[in-house]
């Protein structure tokens, strides 16, 4: 079976970190978040893979090549996003018999995909805790009969992961028409697929889409807590790293400073000295964490620096970050209630009472900025020294 990945949007609703970069070669741990749905059909046993790209598609193209972990590697390019059925529709020509499509943004647990690839044609279903939010599948007798888009009253906790192993006739299928969200949808082809065939549901055990900052950061809550401790890179013998920390070779750990795991430095990071790293951080390459800095549960892409005395908690940096000294991000409310973000204009809750900032690629703190929780930084923006933040730039 070819396994379909959708990997062409652009990804709106994670800016500023997808300014230049497509949301699934976002960092999740020690690769790109679409390397580990990728993972997953390889280790399925999917024959070829073959990414639908679009948006900064050359990155894409360089990280995988013709070939990942031995499985064929295809492209097609989607020219203009209009929907998941369209991506499909782009790769067309490629599809030779029964075809799994994933989405390049979800997190999947591996067995599930396996069980699903084995089941075609069948459906990715998990069971949500608030499934209106969703398209809910209709089943019968282990059997899928519909789905039901976000209904109010929905009769099982079932939905659609997003994840579909097809039969070869549904290649031509996949030109259906607009939806009255002006896209072509996938769950259309699917619902063809349905009145044709005998379609059954895999059950997701672990599942995450990844579509906005806090559940990247949630994302790499769950890859870095399958971390298992490897020191390879060069730690001072007065540093005290305690847990599952990886510290690549390349990587080096001053004098004074405590690691807490699950932390994973990337090659070429410099941490101390007397830093303090903990939670679920990713430290990535080649960047600089200096003198007296406390990183908590956070993300720091590629050549950010946090160079000295600065606090960063629950929060996503994108890549050539440089905080000013005594920059603090202010990561919790006190009333209890949930950070809020904008996201595409609108206010929403992250559903996380602890959450700090997302930053663009470039941008700098002057010294001894103030960051209030949920503030976003464009890309390149720069602020005053002793300057309070409480929205976004």
């Amino acid at each position: 079976m070819q396994t379909v990945l959708l990997a062409a949007g652009e990804g709106t609703r994670m800016r500023p970190l997808t300014a230049d970069l497509p949301k699934p070669m976002l960092p999740v741990a020690d690769r790109p978040l679409v390397s580990h749905t990728a993972d997953a059909a390889v280790e399925a046993g999917t024959e070829e893979l073959i990414f639908v790209v679009g948006y900064e598609a050359a990155v894409v193209r360089s990280y995988f090549g013709a070939e990942y972990r031995g499985t064929p590697v295809s492209y097609a390019v989607q020219d203009e996003q209009e929907g998941t059925a369209d991506a499909v529709a782009a790769a067309r020509e490629h599809l030779e018999g029964e075809f799994c499509v994933l989405n390049g943004d979800d997190l999947y647990d591996p067995g599930s995909i396996a069980a699903l690839l084995d089941s075609a044609p069948a459906v990715g279903a998990y069971r949500a805790p608030n499934p209106s939010d969703y398209g809910v599948l209709s089943v019968e007798e282990g059997r899928m009969t519909g789905i039901v888009e976000k209904p109010a009253d929905p009769d099982t906790d079932l939905v659609n992961a997003g994840a579909y192993a097809f039969p070869a006739a549904a290649r031509e299928y996949l030109d259906v028409e607009k939806s009255e969200r002006g896209e072509r949808e996938i769950t259309d082809v699917l619902a063809r697929v349905i009145d044709e065939w005998e379609v059954s549901y895999t059950e997701i055990e672990r599942w995450l889409g990844v579509g906005r900052p806090w559940e990247l950061l949630e994302a790499n809550e769950w890859k870095l807590a399958e971390l298992e401790r490897a020191i390879d890179g060069e730690v001072a013998a007065e540093a005290d790293l305690r847990g599952a920390v990886v510290v690549e070779e390349g990587a080096r750990i001053e004098p004074g400073v405590v690691i807490e795991g699950p932390v994973l430095i990337r090659a070429g990071a410099h941490v101390g000295p007397n830093a303090y790293v903990r939670g679920a951080t990713l430290l990535g390459e080649d960047t600089e964490v200096g003198h007296s800095v406390e990183i908590k549960n956070s993300v720091l892409m590629a050549d950010s620096a946090i160079p000295h005395l600065s606090y960063v908690g629950d929060s996503v940096l994108g890549r050539s970050v440089n905080f000013g000294a005594g920059t603090t991000v202010a990561n919790l409310r006190h009333d209890d209630e949930a950070v809020r973000q904008t996201v595409k204009g609108e206010r929403v809750s992250t559903g996380r009472r602890k959450y700090g900032v997302v930053v663009g690629d470039r941008a700098k703190t002057g010294i001894d900025t103030t960051l209030y929780p949920g503030v976003v930084l464009s890309a390149g923006v720069r602020t005053e020294p002793g300057e309070t933040v409480p929205r976004d730039r």
